[in-house]
């Protein structure tokens, strides 16, 4: 069993509110938040808010500013660590995710170079992931991408997370 977590329990609550509608309220709540948290707080509270913070602005630049902040504190992130939130994560399985949505991000800012780089990383972590339905909801979103950028396409695409 987990110890109790008042930071995560914040965090998720605010992405309920974020996906009930209310995404004024979701970022200002972890907005306010990292505040508290501070760049140099613990990884898993940074990257898991950055994380679904992300997903909530349109705007791709600003999205990108937190999957990155994201991504820093996933490399600072130990598998120790996640295990006290859920005993079955590891670091290695954050990454398909985190590196899909910076591409995603990059693609919509028509930086396509950056974005196959970014997929690339996806894929060579793909292996962390198990057969189950989040997997397959990354792996189909990669391979959306993966389209995207070879068409060259900067449209928000229908199955990314709404704000």
């Amino acid at each position: 069993m987990t110890a109790p977590d008042p930071t995560m329990d914040t965090i998720t609550r605010a992405v309920m509110l974020g996906r009930d509608g209310d995404t004024d309220a979701a970022r200002s709540t972890l907005v306010d938040l990292w505040a508290e948290i501070s760049p140099s707080g613990d990884p898993l509270h940074r990257c898991t808010l950055a994380h679904y913070l992300a997903d909530l602005y349109d705007d791709p630049a600003q999205a990108l500013m937190w999957d990155v902040r994201a991504l820093d504190a996933a490399a600072a992130l130990t598998d120790d660590r996640a295990q006290q939130h859920h005993a079955t994560l590891t670091v290695r399985g954050f990454y398909p995710s985190l590196h899909l949505n910076l591409a995603d991000n990059l693609r919509r800012l028509g930086s396509f170079d950056a974005a196959r780089t970014h997929l690339d990383a996806a894929t060579d972590c793909l292996d962390a992931l198990g057969d189950d339905a989040y997997g397959q909801m990354i792996r189909t979103a990669l391979d959306g991408v993966a389209a995207d950028v070879r068409s060259g396409s900067t449209a928000r695409r229908a199955s990314a997370p709404q704000s």
